[in-house]
């Protein structure tokens, strides 16, 4: 630090959370970057898959950021911050999974795709982890616009063209806007 400068201020996370609780965002930022590394290196040493340390670590973070009106200061922050982090991954092996339902057995199923094996318990686990991953990536990390053209052309089967047509937008924009959004669904 140059002669004249004055240090930054660093203020105690306790200062931090009673801003959060009168609704100030940037202290939640200041929060967030100052634990997000260790709440990332706990979870990932715990789960061994980046992936899901990911996810988690983001679930964390929200699970922090809807309770922290309970925090009361009896404990350090950096405590409570660690006690909602082992509850948020002990509640991602709790989750109830659905149980899933055969269809009927029928002789064009077993003819058209050659066997009528169940997927497996892990395939089940995985498949389910992929759609929540592409549920929570399609309900927060995608423009309004994107989810709608997705829907669109996806969901509902439309072509670019009449998209475009109807959102007096161009082929090449909806193009675009898909690809991102695509791009977007399918990041690890």
């Amino acid at each position: 630090m140059a002669a004249g400068q004055l240090e930054p201020v660093v203020e105690p996370d306790e200062v931090l959370v009673e801003r959060v609780k009168l609704g100030d965002e940037q202290a939640f930022e200041e929060l967030y970057e100052r634990f997000f590394k260790r709440v990332f290196l706990f979870v990932d040493k715990r789960l061994r898959n980046t992936a899901d340390a990911e996810e988690t670590v983001q679930e964390v973070f929200i699970n922090i950021f809807n309770s922290i009106a309970g925090y009361r200061g009896d404990a350090p922050f950096a405590a409570w911050v660690f006690g909602v982090t082992r509850r948020t991954i002990a509640g991602r092996f709790k989750r109830k999974r659905h149980p899933m339902v055969p269809l009927p057995d029928d002789d064009h199923e077993t003819v058209a795709t050659g066997s009528s094996k169940e997927p497996s318990p892990l395939e089940a686990y995985e498949c389910g982890e992929m759609l929540r991953g592409l549920e929570s990536r399609l309900a927060n990390r995608l423009s309004d616009e994107q989810r709608q053209l997705f829907q669109l052309h996806h969901v509902e089967d439309r072509p670019i063209s009449e998209i475009a047509r109807t959102l007096r937008k161009s082929e090449n924009s909806v193009k675009s806007n898909l690809y991102r959004a695509r791009k977007v669904l399918l990041a690890r």
